[in-house]
């Protein structure tokens, strides 16, 4: 199980990570006034993440305690939300979160960290 401290720990030791408050909400974004690559929710027991939507569902069918979708307002949005709670551990959060920073990272910063696991 993951808690949103452990979110926020890892999360702001990816390289250049940010955090920012929006929507009453804490984000996490890669550089700078870079682009998104995490959030909390407001009960701090589900976080957001970058997924490219045609990975969406075949998460969601395979765990589907662990990923869902807010219906109507993640349609459009390579968005997935993650149950914190059914996270196996620190080390999944951790390779959740590195993947979903590599997807929002500009290519110029993915480039000058190529050790942050996750797409190539």
């Amino acid at each position: 199980m993951a808690s949103s401290d452990a979110v926020r720990r890892i999360a702001l030791s990816l390289p250049e990570a940010v955090e920012k408050p929006a929507w009453g909400m804490p984000t996490f974004r890669a550089g700078q006034g870079g682009r998104m690559f995490a959030s909390l929710d407001d009960t701090d027991q589900v976080m957001g993440v970058k997924c490219p939507k045609e990975d969406r569902e075949e998460l969601i069918a395979a765990e589907p305690d662990k990923f869902f979708l807010r219906e109507g307002h993640d349609d459009g949005y390579a968005w997935i939300r993650v149950r914190l709670d059914a996270l196996d551990d620190e080390e999944e959060l951790r390779a959740i979160l590195a993947d979903s920073w590599r997807q929002a990272a500009t290519r110029t910063l993915r480039d000058r960290y190529p050790e942050v696991g996750g797409l190539s």
